[in-house]
Parts: C-alpha cells; structure tokens; sequence
C-alpha cells in the first residue's frame, strides 16, 4: 500500500472543486428561473439532486486524478495533465453555455465533446491505474443521462 501524498491529493480535490465552483457561479443563480422551467424536461430530477450527485462525481474525479498522477510516470503525467485538464475545460464550459447562456442547443453539441473527453479519461487511466479508471464510470454515465436531458430541452 503506498503512502498518501496529501499535497497531491489536497491540490487534486482543490483543482477538481475549483472547477465545480466556478461551474456553479453559471448554474446556481438559473435552475429556479423561470427559462430554465419551461425547458426542463419532465423526467428531470428534483433541483437538489444535482448538487448531491455532482459533488460525489467531483470527489471521485479528483480522486482518480490523483490516482492517475501518483502511479503516472512523467510522459503519463503529461497525459493525466491533458486528458483532465479539457475535461475540465468542457464541464465548465457546459455549464457557461446551457446555464450562463441560456443556449441547451450549443450546450448540447459541447456536451458530445465532454462525453468522449470521459471516454478518453477513462481509457487513459486505465493503462495508468485501473482504479482511478473505474471511478469515472459513474461520470460517464451522469453525463450520458445528462446529454438526454440536454437534449430534450434543446430539440
């Protein structure tokens, strides 16, 4: 069993919960607005499921981040970097577009772009640490039910 290195893993969670932060500064102030109800789709969960389900997913984000980056030799480090770091990118943008600028459809095409950065997250890992690999999948799959739901109200 290794050793945890806490700088690592703190400035993972740090770098992870930025983004989501920053993320809900476009989403926070919209899903009780009057636009957002007449888009959303009747099979939308409840307001408050989102944040619970989103800071789990971010906390097994960073999680695989730091995996990845502690088991990554330098070249894979590199990779870890780029792969996590455009994913990142396109979550934060997913929300400046569907929330910030009130455009699911633009949202939608975006968020085909996010979809396969967690395809490629997770492939990536998985040479690295099968581990961090496994923790993206329920990523995957709220981002799949989430392109459902941008779809719906975009179309």
């Amino acid at each position: 069993m290794k050793k945890i290195n806490w700088k690592v893993l703190i400035f993972c969670l740090l770098i992870v919960y930025l983004i989501a932060f920053l993320g809900s500064l476009f989403t926070s102030p919209v899903t009780d607005s009057e636009w957002y109800e007449t888009i959303r789709p009747s099979i939308t969960p409840p307001n408050f499921v989102f944040p619970i389900v989103w800071n789990i997913l971010f906390f097994l984000i960073a999680i695989s981040l730091y995996l990845s980056w502690t088991s990554a030799d330098k070249i894979e480090r590199k990779i870890v970097f780029l792969v996590f770091g455009v994913n990142l990118l396109l979550n934060l943008f997913w929300s400046f577009l569907y929330f910030g600028m009130q455009n699911p459809l633009l949202a939608f095409f975006e968020l085909i772009f996010l979809w396969f950065s967690i395809l490629i997250m997770i492939f990536a890992t998985y040479r690295i640490n099968k581990t961090a690999s496994y923790l993206l999948w329920p990523y995957f799959v709220w981002v799949s039910f989430a392109g459902i739901l941008n779809y719906l109200s975009a179309f």
